[in-house]
């Protein structure tokens, strides 16, 4: 059993929580009232009871042991309404992933029930996309998977659930980057301009399509990010950037060595809904703001997935604009980074102090 709130003269960062109705800190512990003979979940919206009749507990058997009863109210043996939320959330996107074509939204929202504006919000909070978003961008990872192992792209199409082909040509840019058939080749006649340039943290490599930015790259020497960016897209014909776009690259590392400022260029995204769910939670980061691995797949509706959301950093290639820097061990430590962990330091530096 944990002490009450005045028997410490230090602040119990419990109560505080208690105070707050913290649903984050459901299922840390629960608090018991004496007086009551009841005990909560932290986020409980019964009446607060004075802090000299609480008690804490590491959990509801702890509580029940020393004689407190559940309450009714908050039911602290189940899920909290946050933690219903994210399964229910969860449910959904795995309904979305295994549908063949894009599900009737106010549909999926009464079958997992909650309503339609309820569910939309709650699945935007967890995922940082809209139901339909997300849909397109499972639809679009199957098309771009159909593109390579089908005969022809009408083939694709109907393999990935596109209702006709000129839909998928008005979406190509968004999706594929290149034309569809450009794409199927493997990037085969794709421009794709490119420049190195020095900044404080090292070489910089920028490269964009049509569409946008596909690659913001840091290393110590030029020649190893382009061999990989040439590996990345081995029939796509990599141009150096002229003068017009040095003004691109310019912005860039100015971005680079001060992130917290933003990045007001296009993107050129590429990756699996799981992916382009885990970069849009980076994206809606603040500057200087952190997270763990395990707290980004919660907040993806996820909380398994940790190994998962690690991959996705890992296979971020858009350095600082998808900011993965700002995602670290459970214990506030620096983990990996894929242009190095130094850089990943300077870059959080840069962010917090501005």
């Amino acid at each position: 059993m944990f002490m009450s709130p005045d028997q410490n003269t230090t602040p119990d960062p419990r109560w505080t929580a208690v105070i707050a109705r913290d649903s984050s800190a459901d299922g840390r512990f629960v608090f018991a009232v004496r007086t009551t003979g009841i005990y909560c979940r932290p986020s409980c919206s019964s009446r607060r009871a004075r802090p000299e009749n609480v008690a804490f507990f590491a959990s509801p058997d702890e509580a029940e042991a020393a004689g407190f009863r559940p309450c009714l109210r908050c039911h602290p043996r189940g899920l909290s309404a946050a933690q219903a939320n994210d399964a229910l959330v969860a449910e959904a996107c795995r309904i979305i992933e295994n549908a063949e074509d894009i599900p009737d939204i106010a549909a999926l929202a009464d079958k997992i029930g909650l309503s339609r504006f309820h569910f939309h919000r709650e699945f935007k909070a967890r995922t940082g996309m809209t139901p339909a978003a997300y849909a397109r961008a499972r639809r679009a990872e199957r098309f771009r998977a159909a593109l390579t192992e089908t005969e022809s792209v009408t083939e694709a199409v109907q393999a990935a659930g596109y209702g006709s082909t000129s839909r998928v040509y008005e979406d190509a840019a968004q999706v594929l980057g290149m034309r569809p058939s450009d794409y199927r080749r493997g990037g085969r006649d794709a421009v794709i301009r490119y420049a190195v340039a020095p900044s404080a943290l090292g070489m910089v490599l920028v490269a964009a399509t049509k569409t946008g930015l596909c690659a913001i790259s840091l290393g110590d020497e030029a020649q190893p990010l382009v061999q990989e960016l040439r590996a990345r897209f081995p029939k796509a014909e990599l141009a150096e950037g002229a003068a017009d776009f040095a003004q691109i690259v310019r912005r860039v590392v100015a971005f680079v060595e001060a992130p917290g400022t933003g990045l007001d260029l296009p993107l050129d995204i590429r990756g699996t809904a799981f992916q382009r769910r885990v970069w849009q939670a980076l994206q809606d980061l603040r500057a200087g703001e952190t997270v763990s691995y395990a707290e980004l797949a919660a907040r993806l509706g996820e909380p398994r997935a940790v190994r998962a959301v690690a991959g996705a950093c890992a296979a971020n290639t858009l350095a600082v604009a998808i900011p993965c820097h700002r995602v670290l061990r459970s214990d506030g430590s620096i983990s990996g980074y894929r242009w190095g962990v130094p850089r990943k330091r300077e870059l959080l530096r840069r962010e917090t102090e501005g």
